[in-house]
């Protein structure tokens, strides 16, 4: 569970955003949703020359989260900063309690000329009070918002191309196993691949538990497996938010041919939300939306993550609050081996 900062004047509000938000914006409105006095939802928008469309794209998007109140944050030039938080604060329906602007190394109040003089005040958020208690409990901000995606990003180089080969040695594996398989009960072998997945899980799982890393034949195997909808369930019922769970979603990520990567990233988001690491359940999510627009799990943790639904409070999953979605059919299991 994230640590609570007490936030006191526009330049408390300012430096918890790059803490809140897992690195320091730039360009950016942040809007934070506030319900009991806690942040229960944090969005962030890159500035757009179109103030009100922007405005009205995040009101929709903050509205589902029912915040009792917002933090407004702007990130740049007064120019494109200003019209969007002025149309923020007319058409939000739930009180602004602090709207703040920073740029060139200070802050302003964008609702009053008493929080901050009209020159603004110097900030330095690395100086702050705030900044201080979020890295005493163990917060941090990555310098930038692709130095956070670069943590979810795929392999290259030399590393990438052995994934690539081992990717189609396991499609031959499938292939002969499925072929092997196939009975009248079961034309498809659709029993054997749900066993070697389930097993395949099984013994990431006991790896990654004991600190050691997968292979690449092993990565491959899985990855080509986790795209059956009962092993993929399977691996989502073993995912809590522990730090090795963290380490090996994060791997598998990493390595997975992009063309296979969305169970992974979507079981990566599972875990760092569990965790309470929205940062990093967002990159995650987007990795896994890029490889698959309509991959069913990230859409539903995608929505209840953006309803301003706290990972730690489910209870059993994935049975539980998260099985409101229908599922998309089973996407086919292997994949097209690309020519050349």
């Amino acid at each position: 569970m994230t640590p609570k900062l007490t936030l006191r004047d526009p330049a408390d509000v300012a430096a918890a955003v790059p803490y809140l938000l897992g690195f320091h914006p730039a360009d950016s409105v942040v809007v934070i949703g506030l319900r009991g006095g806690e942040a229960a939802m944090v969005q962030r928008w890159d500035l757009d020359s179109d103030a009100d469309g922007l405005a009205d794209a995040m009101v929709r998007m903050a509205l589902p989260s029912a915040p009792h109140a917002v933090l407004l944050v702007g990130f740049g030039p007064a120019y494109l900063v200003r019209p969007v938080v002025r149309r923020l604060c007319e058409i939000l329906p739930v009180p602004v309690h602090a709207a703040v602007r920073v740029a060139g190394g200070r802050c302003y109040c964008e609702l009053c000329d008493t929080c901050t003089p009209p020159g603004g005040v110097p900030y330095d958020v690395t100086a702050t009070r705030v900044a201080a208690a979020a890295t005493v409990a163990g917060l941090s901000a990555l310098p930038s918002r692709a130095a956070l995606a670069d943590l979810v990003a795929p392999i290259g180089g030399l590393r990438a191309e052995a994934m690539t080969v081992a990717v189609g040695h396991a499609d031959d594996r499938l292939r002969e196993l499925l072929d092997a398989a196939r009975s009248p009960s079961d034309p498809n072998g659709v029993v054997a691949l749900h066993e070697q997945g389930l097993l395949a899980v099984d013994d990431a799982f006991a790896a990654a538990r004991g600190g050691r890393h997968l292979d690449d034949d092993q990565v491959a195997w899985l990855t080509l497996l986790l795209h059956s909808l009962p092993v993929r369930d399977h691996a989502w019922r073993g995912t809590d938010h522990e730090e090795w769970q963290l380490d090996l979603w994060t791997d598998l990520t990493r390595r997975a041919e992009p063309a296979l990567v969305a169970p992974c990233a979507a079981l990566l988001a599972f875990a760092a939300w569990r965790a309470g690491n929205g940062p990093l359940a967002g990159v995650a999510l987007e990795r896994a939306l890029h490889c698959d627009p309509d991959y069913s799990l990230a859409m539903v943790i995608h929505d209840a993550m953006f309803s301003g639904v706290p990972g730690s409070v489910l209870g059993e999953w994935p049975d539980g609050p998260l099985r409101r979605r229908p599922r998309h059919s089973a996407r086919r299991t292997r994949r097209t081996r690309r020519s050349g």
